[in-house]
């Protein structure tokens, strides 16, 4: 009678044990998954920050009726093309396409941005000059969000990956995230050339 007791006690023990840990871990990674998910909107924030900025060039840009209108054309189709992407953090996948998209309308500003250079009446206007001021913070905030984003990344990730959450995080389905990559070709020294004559 004793040694069913006892077996009892160790089997509701072992259970309760268990359902605490589980329940612990469970959180765990609920809260861990809501910070990537905060992270990830402050990366989205910073993002449309920097789009409005864009929005705000363009309209000064387009002021001047001499600009060369398909470097502009260019940049709205980059603009509309990033703005229609959705991402889930989940699917790494829909990151990459988000990444490529932020970075083709990268590529058309810095085009457009260089050939406004070459327009002494929009260089000169007021709104042109603060918006190349407000464009260097943006790019600074956005950099600092995708690190954050990346921080957030590595700790749910460790949590979902690591001993004994790695049970709990397959029995309730929670899988690593995605991080925040550089774009290809990032990592080699850009080519600058001064045409001084």
């Amino acid at each position: 009678m004793k040694s069913k007791s006892l077996i009892l006690i160790v089997i509701l023990g072992a259970i309760l044990l268990l359902g605490g840990c589980g329940c612990n871990s469970y959180n765990g990674l609920v809260k861990g998954d809501q910070s990537v998910k905060n992270s990830w909107s402050n990366v989205e924030t910073q993002y449309q920050r920097r789009t409005d900025l864009y929005n705000s060039v363009i309209k000064t840009i387009e002021g001047s009726a001499n600009f060369e209108k398909s470097t502009l054309k260019e940049v709205i189709e980059a603009r509309a093309k990033a703005t229609s992407v959705n991402v889930n953090i989940d699917d790494p996948a829909t990151l990459a396409q988000f990444q490529q998209a932020q970075g083709q309308l990268q590529g058309a500003f810095n085009k457009l941005m260089a050939v406004a250079e070459a327009y002494p009446d929009i260089k000169t206007t007021q709104a042109f000059r603060d918006f190349q001021t407000q464009i260097e913070g943006t790019e600074n905030r956005i950099n600092t969000a995708r690190v954050d984003y990346n921080a957030q990344v590595n700790a749910y990730n460790l949590s979902v990956k690591t001993f004994p959450n790695s049970i709990f995080a397959g029995i309730f389905r929670f899988t690593e995230k995605a991080y925040y990559k550089a774009d290809p070709g990032s990592d080699k020294a850009p080519d600058i050339n001064f045409n001084i004559k």
